[in-house]
């Protein structure tokens, strides 16, 4: 009887035991492989940590939905909104993104000046992006359409500001990943923040997709 159920163990691959020579040994709770690597475990907390920032970023579009009417008879999204901008933006951010994807790419085959190069032009992109971002708000502000003016400007700039902020810390994060890849080399830890960097980077594309489409678009249409 205890060889049939031996025998039914080893043929079942959803059995709290896996057959080994003569006896059953039970589940360690690691699998067949062991415990995951650190750069999986690394990369699943920073899943998690861009989860709450998309949360975060939930709330400001909420805010912004609710008072994207509450202009107080000032200036609208659609006397604001410059489009041809706003998509010179969009287009240099995602752009960026693709770079970055490249640098990824040079990184996986421990290409140093591949990866120098592609970080740097995404880098780049990044701040021409937010150069036109400061543009954009110095060109409101100067038309007296500041945060101060409405509950709609008060959660535009809000939003906008907030995923402004993130490209720029985002290119500080770029600058020291940079760094610490010159200096080091492609060792492990490196390769984990880089990675970590390149998701940072895309959830940042689309949460500006996302803004380009519910703010820009739809403002400067209604």
């Amino acid at each position: 009887m205890s060889d049939i159920t031996a025998g039914s163990a080893a043929r079942d691959p959803y059995r709290l035991g896996r057959s080994h020579g003569h006896g059953l040994l039970s589940a360690t709770g690691h699998g067949e492989g062991g415990p995951a690597s650190k750069f999986v475990t690394v990369a699943y907390g920073f899943w998690i940590f861009l989860l709450s920032d998309i949360i975060m970023f939930s709330a400001f579009f909420a805010a912004y939905a609710v008072l994207s009417k509450a202009t107080a008879d000032g200036p609208a999204g659609k006397d604001l909104f410059e489009l041809t901008r706003v998509a010179a933006q969009t287009g240099v951010l995602l752009t960026s993104s693709f770079t970055g994807g490249l640098a990824m790419l040079a990184t996986h085959r421990r290409s140093m000046a591949a990866a120098q190069f592609w970080l740097l032009v995404t880098g780049l992109l990044g701040a021409a992006f937010l150069f036109l971002e400061v543009q954009e708000f110095a060109a409101m502000v100067n038309e007296q359409a500041g945060p101060s003016r409405s509950a709609f400007l008060s959660a535009f700039f809000a939003l906008v500001g907030c995923h402004g902020t993130h490209v720029g810390l985002g290119l500080l994060w770029l600058g020291t990943m940079m760094a610490q890849l010159w200096v080091k080399g492609f060792r492990p830890e490196i390769l984990r923040r880089v990675h970590c960097f390149s998701l940072f980077w895309h959830a940042l594309d689309i949460i500006w997709v996302a803004i380009f489409t519910l703010v820009y678009l739809l403002g400067a249409s209604s």
